[in-house]
């Protein structure tokens, strides 16, 4: 990808991390869309918790992955539903 965020992050997790290691995501969604972002998360350590109005969730997921691609994979992935902030 040709998006300089894209590459510098990548950068970034290649200099703090030394594949496998794990990684955690992090996720601000709104409410009606959880769902969607917990599907994705079969086999990973997720832990959920909801706003105080209710109107959203904040979702960690932890999983040990063998390379950057599968942290960026994810993000990829999860940047399609609507709502979705990742941290």
């Amino acid at each position: 990808m040709s998006d300089p965020n894209h590459a510098k992050f990548r950068e970034l997790l290649d200099q703090n991390h030394q594949w496998p290691d794990f990684y955690t995501w992090k996720f601000i969604v709104k409410a009606e869309s959880s769902s969607q972002v917990v599907e994705l998360l079969g086999g990973y350590e997720v832990t959920i918790k909801t706003s105080e109005k209710g109107n959203y969730v904040s979702i960690s997921a932890r999983k040990l992955v063998q390379t950057t691609d599968e942290v960026l994979a994810l993000y990829h992935l999860v940047s399609g539903i609507p709502g979705v902030m990742s941290l």
